[in-house]
């Protein structure tokens, strides 16, 4: 009598099981159109991380490119000016 309550408790679960395996196939990551909000969130801060990221290296190459710029004009001016105070240099470049 044991192994037959046994039997019907199993026989009333079985079906029980495959309902929770179809709610659990949705949060499948296996399965298409997973995508629980958690996950969705994570996802997007993520991208926001890697545009930040990459907003922040433009920055700091262009805020680069201009300091080396700036450099370059003041060495040049620098340069013109020690040319320029030579003796006969301002006729020759006239």
């Amino acid at each position: 009598m044991n192994k037959n309550k046994w039997l019907i408790m199993i026989a009333a679960l079985l079906p029980l099981s495959s309902m929770a395996n179809m709610l659990n196939s949705t949060n499948d990551p296996n399965k298409p159109g997973y995508n629980p909000s958690q996950q969705r969130m994570q996802s997007q801060m993520q991208n926001q991380q890697q545009q930040q990221k990459l907003k922040l290296q433009q920055n700091q190459q262009q805020q680069s490119q201009d300091v080396q710029r700036k450099v370059q004009e003041q060495r040049n001016s620098a340069q013109q000016q020690v040319i320029q105070s030579q003796p006969g240099q301002k006729q020759q470049q006239n």
